[in-house]
């Protein structure tokens, strides 16, 4: 096996050690690879492709000087290579492995370039591909409902895809990316990037985006924002991606150097899970030189960790001198410190991968009669890599996907800042990929540290929310997170937060005042509890009263000069058909049924052309009277009830033709009104057909019209009791009342359209009560001495022409 390491840092030799106790481990197991001892070779590849192509090349020639196309190994066989712990180290290596087909297992490469099984066909990884964060990302976005996000990057062509890519799966989810900004990165400051930090930092104070995701692949990005130049309030909330979160895994030599690191207090970070090694710390605090064959990787741990230099074949009492129990102790502890053990895990399980491939080709070779010492090809073992599938100590299953990649899931961690400036983190929930829908993301929102700066949970988003009542308008030539919140408008409601567009309501439901809810519709008809019904209905009443009380009285005097002048049979028809036209109205008031709707403007048209036929009989009686008294005079046949009533009732019977139409072909209905008052649903009688309710209308005005032109022109005949003024006059009332109601009937809705026609009826009633009856009950009760027929024929000669 062949590993490629890192900087001589306390990570990389943690790295180190887990990988040689490992190696150990699966040497000493008896149920995988039994009888076969695994060796290994480790070179550095301090960070850099050039040496990691080198010691790649050691690895597989296996000599200082590599010759490539050439295998030197005096001992064993090289199964396949575990590392790097970087992507561009690790792309490197796979390079020149894939020539040869050998299989290489990284720890730490989260690149997504490595998902191409053409260019990469035997690279595999215990660490989830950078994309698998995405959704995490995404979901804890919304868990906290931040909608408007900035993006940090490097200017590494990967970091680039990958934040381009990141920034399209937070827009499809629904959420907007502010700013996504590309950083050059450099270890080295350089004076000529002062000015364009300068402008990343106040655009990022400026900005309304209280989140900044920091993504990239590479683990130094963090230590960018830790140097002077990096000025920025502290307003903000970062969540660091991955690869990115190595703030817990960096050694700072101070507690200065980590309070530089301030921006990053209360922030939010996606983790590689620290899994637990058994055996791991008691290997650690058993750790001594004597127990290592070649001490040459150990030279920098221990001249930085206790100056002291060590060389082989050194004497036991050196060594002791050297370190000291104390000192080991220490050193163990720091090895061991499980907030850095990131990335130590996934190299342990790396290494158990193989060994599991290794066991099994070994297993298929023992049962097919294979050579026991296990030779094989490179490229046999690749496919028993793709095949594995076992549990780690941990609990968690591990397996390689069409892509060798194994199941996705992080730990999520907040970082915060100690009063003494020494940095820390803990983990406050976790992210798994492959878990059902739902129950991929789970953070304990209680244990998080915020930044000093907030008192409650950050809020981020570039338009507050609209309420329920309110609908989302987008702003031109921005986000769709950037929106204005407009009212719903008067007859629509919306009941969720940021809603797109408003609902109606149902028709027998009104929005209420707040818009968010349909509250039931007040239904309104004329009612005889209100003042408007009560009113009208009371001067109904009263008038029919009078009525009753003018045809008692004429009645009572129906012998009299008065009553006989003009046919008592007709005014007492006349008196009847005006009090049930006022008793009539009161149909049109209280809640409208079936039967009153039919009811109604039936029983209106009909008894007001009993009234108007009977005043026209009255007319032409009072002209055919004073006609007939003519000599030879042949109008004197036509003289006396019989032509009055048969008027009447052909009158009548027109008006009948009409309504039994009417009431057949389409006749009223109970019907609600839902547009003329808001929040209101007004209960009326739909007349059905237009046609024939203006058809009554039209034919009782036709009557009035023939009526008031005849008695216009009887006028001026000779009577004392002569009705044909008052029958004008009352024809020019009713007329009037009835032409002004139509436009006044068209103009006004609901319970006050009702209202106008009932006030039309009593006002055309009792015009002609009070101008045709009114004259004859003052003569009859204040003036009887003028209800004589001497006065009647006096002044009939009187008035004669000459």
């Amino acid at each position: 096996m062949g590993t490629g390491g890192g900087r001589w840092s306390l990570r990389y030799f943690r790295h180190l050690f887990v990988f040689y106790f490992a190696i150990q481990e699966i040497n000493q197991n008896l149920e995988i690879l039994p009888n076969i001892t695994l060796g290994f070779h480790i070179t550095d590849s301090c960070t850099d492709a050039g040496f990691s192509l080198c010691g790649t090349l050691m690895i597989l020639t296996g000599i200082l000087n590599p010759v490539p196309g050439f295998s030197c190994h005096q001992q064993g066989q090289l199964a396949g290579l575990i590392g790097s712990f970087s992507s561009v180290t690790s792309h490197a290596i796979a390079r020149v492995t894939g020539i040869y087909r050998y299989p290489q297992i990284s720890y730490g490469s989260m690149d997504v370039l490595f998902n191409d099984r053409v260019d990469f066909p035997f690279f595999y990884r215990t660490v989830p591909q950078d994309q698998s964060q995405y959704q995490g990302l995404i979901q804890l976005l919304d868990l906290f409902r931040w909608t408007w996000v900035g993006i940090l990057t490097s200017d590494d062509d990967s970091d680039q895809k990958g934040s381009e890519e990141l920034k399209r799966e937070i827009i499809r989810s629904g959420g907007c990316v502010a700013f996504l900004e590309r950083i050059q990165f450099s270890y080295d400051f350089k004076v000529e990037q002062y000015s364009k930090f300068k402008k990343i930092t106040d655009m990022i104070d400026k900005s309304l985006a209280k989140v900044i995701i920091l993504y990239s692949t590479n683990s130094y990005m963090v230590i960018q924002f830790c140097m002077p130049w990096w000025k920025m309030n502290a307003d903000k909330v970062w969540i660091i991606s991955a690869a990115s979160s190595s703030l817990a895994n960096i050694d700072f030599p101070s507690s200065a150097t980590a309070s530089a690191c301030s921006t990053f207090n209360g922030s939010l970070a996606f983790a590689i899970p620290k899994g637990k090694i058994p055996g791991f710390k008691d290997f650690l605090y058993k750790l001594h030189p004597a127990s290592f064959p070649d001490l040459s990787f150990l030279r920098p741990l221990w001249r930085s960790a206790f100056f002291c230099e060590l060389s082989n074949g050194s004497e036991p009492s050196r060594l002791r001198s050297c370190t000291g129990e104390e000192n080991l102790s220490n050193l163990a502890s720091r090895l061991f410190d499980v907030n850095n053990f990131q990335f130590t895990y996934s190299l342990y399980t790396a290494v158990y991968a193989l060994a599991h491939a290794l066991h099994n080709m070994y297993t298929a070779k023992s049962q097919h009669g294979g050579n026991l010492k296990l030779e094989f090809q490179p490229w046999q073992l690749n496919q028993y890599i793709k095949e594995v599938h076992f549990k780690t100590p941990d609990g968690d299953e591990i397996f390689f996907d069409e892509k060798g990649n194994v199941p996705a899931h992080y730990d999520i961690i907040n970082w915060y800042l100690f009063p003494n400036g020494s940095f820390s983190s803990r983990s406050i929930g976790k992210f798994n990929l492959s878990a059902s829908s739902g129950q991929q993301l789970f953070v304990n929102q209680s244990a998080i540290l915020w930044n000093p700066y907030y008192t409650e949970t950050p809020h981020s988003v570039c338009s507050e929310s609209c309420v329920p009542g309110y609908r989302k308008v987008l702003q031109r030539q921005k986000p769709v997170c950037c929106f204005d919140c407009i009212p719903c408008s008067e007859r629509e409601f919306s009941n969720t937060t940021d809603a797109e567009n408003c609902m109606k309501c149902p028709d027998d439901q009104w929005p209420n005042e707040r818009k968010d809810e349909c509250i039931p519709r007040v239904v309104v008809f004329l009612a005889y509890e209100e003042p408007l019904g009560a009113a009208l209905a009371s001067i109904a009443i009263l008038f029919s009263i009078i009525t009753d009380v003018i045809l008692a009285i004429f009645i009572t005097y129906k012998d009299s000069p008065v009553v006989k002048a003009n046919n008592r049979d007709l005014s007492y028809s006349l008196l009847i058909s005006l009090m049930l036209s006022f008793l009539c109205s009161l149909v049109f008031i209280g809640r409208p049924g079936r039967v009153t709707c039919l009811l109604r403007q039936v029983a209106f048209g009909i008894i007001f052309t009993i009234a108007v036929s009977s005043v026209l009989a009255k007319t032409i009686t009072v002209v055919i009277a004073f006609n007939a008294t003519k000599p030879s005079s042949k109008l004197r046949k036509w003289a006396g009830t019989r032509i009055s009533i048969s008027l009447i009732l052909l009158c009548c019977l027109a008006q009948i033709v009409i309504c039994i139409a009417w009431l057949l072909i389409s006749p009223p209905f109970p019907d609600y009104d839902i547009k003329s008052e808001p929040g209101k649903m007004i209960l009326q009688c739909n007349e059905g057909s237009t046609i024939a309710f203006y058809s009554v209308i039209g034919y009782i005005g036709f009557l009035a019209l023939l009526s008031f032109i005849v008695a216009f022109l009887a006028r001026k005949l000779p009577d004392t009791f002569n009705e044909a003024q008052f029958i004008s006059f009352s024809m020019l009332v009713f007329c009037s009342v009835w032409v002004s109601f139509i436009p006044a009937y068209l103009s006004t809705k609901g319970k006050y359209m009702v209202a106008v026609e009932i006030f039309a009826i009593l006002a055309s009633s009792s015009g002609l009560l009070g101008c045709i009856f009114f004259p004859k009950c003052y003569i009859i009760l204040l003036r009887p001495d003028l209800n004589t027929r001497e006065h009647l024929i006096g002044k009939q000669y009187s008035k004669k022409p000459k």
